[in-house]
């Protein structure tokens, strides 16, 4: 099992936000975390990730910093690129765990792999800065690739991407599923959620409410339950369409 969480509860503020949540996350497994506003979405990446207090068990935060840098890599809500530096430079910080630390030659084929696969060799030399926060966005991407690990942890990833590009970052996680890889991603897009992800778990005041397959989660009582809405479902070739009405 690539994550384990157990009985993981959060309180930020003096408010609790996560209640006694236990999921386990296989290898090879594209897991769209979903849910409103405020339901506990980042916390509990953020818990298992170790980056803040939390009661209950997480196996990902009970590795030594350095191991779990291997082991997990991670893409937060709010990204910012602080420094101007390249888009190469940029991707290479990913290569920081590693022994290499971004300067050996198994390095330079990880970070051209990423710097490839996110379509961004036109960019490779522009700082950083200049470009769109799409585009930044996707560096971003590429450098979580870059570190090369067993598990990605995303939040909200296709937030500021335009339609086609937000496709493509949800191809690239499905395939990295089909790899044998883990991808944890928060997506506010019911329909791209059930296209893409091969399980979804659905959050809602701080517990979790469904899990399991698009077809077992996204049912209209536990939608009404969770945001207070009705969906319609239209099948098309490439997948369902859900539409909130």
């Amino acid at each position: 099992m690539v994550l384990r969480l157990s009985g993981l509860s959060v309180t930020r503020r003096r408010r609790p936000v996560l209640h006694g949540v236990t999921l386990s996350l296989p290898a090879g497994q594209f897991v769209g975390l979903i849910g409103p506003n405020g339901a506990g979405k980042s916390s509990l990446m953020e818990a298992a990730l170790g980056l803040i207090p939390f009661t209950g068990t997480s196996s990902l935060a009970t590795l030594p910093a350095d191991r779990r840098a291997r082991h997990a890599a991670y893409l937060p809500q709010a990204r910012e690129i602080a420094w101007p530096v390249s888009v190469e430079d940029l991707v290479a910080l990913g290569r920081i765990p590693w022994p290499g630390g971004g300067r050996s030659g198994l390095d330079r084929i990880a970070i051209d792999a990423a710097i490839a696969r996110m379509g961004l060799e036109p960019f490779r030399k522009r700082t950083a800065l200049r470009l769109s926060g799409g585009e930044q966005n996707r560096a971003l991407i590429a450098r979580a690739l870059a570190q090369d690990t067993p598990m990605l942890i995303a939040d909200e990833p296709i937030a500021g991407l335009d339609p086609a590009q937000q496709l493509a970052c949800l191809r690239l996680f499905r395939d990295l599923a089909a790899e044998g890889r883990t991808v944890l991603a928060s997506i506010h897009d019911l329909g791209l959620a059930a296209r893409f992800c091969t399980r979804l778990v659905l959050l809602s005041d701080g517990h979790v409410l469904a899990d399991g397959t698009a077809e077992a989660v996204l049912r209209d009582d536990l939608l009404r339950r969770a945001f207070g809405i009705t969906v319609r479902r239209v099948d098309t070739p490439d997948g369902p369409a859900i539409l909130p009405v």
